[in-house]
């Protein structure tokens, strides 16, 4: 054993809005993603999720420790350039989130991967 601390994963869930969906994966995917990277984060993976009641946004995060998730999250949401662009979309197409979901994941050390 080499004493390495495995990861920690964040899974975070954003109500979107169908009429507004198109917006919303346009600024995630060129906006906040390229603003994400200058801190550091890892995205794993990224799904839709729909039912009847409601869409969703689904992704996942890996980071080293919790220390380095919750510094990462300061910088972006202090983001001069990312507090910019949420102004001016939410200003031309209103609101593009709905309710947020934010779960911290610790790896089981039986977990198959």
């Amino acid at each position: 054993m080499t004493g390495k601390v495995p990861p920690i994963y964040e899974l975070r869930i954003y109500e979107i809005f169908e009429n507004n969906k198109k917006n919303f994966h346009d600024r995630f995917r060129d906006q906040a993603m390229l603003i994400m990277k200058k801190y550091n984060f890892k995205i794993s993976s990224i799904w839709e999720s729909k039912s009847d009641k409601k869409t969703e946004f689904v992704y996942l995060l890996e980071w080293n420790d919790e220390a380095t998730m919750k510094k990462a999250w300061e910088q972006f949401r202090a983001d001069k350039e990312w507090i910019e662009i949420k102004k001016q979309t939410s200003a031309k197409f209103g609101d593009l989130i709905g309710s947020i979901e934010d779960r911290v994941l610790t790896k089981m050390d039986y977990s198959p991967y």
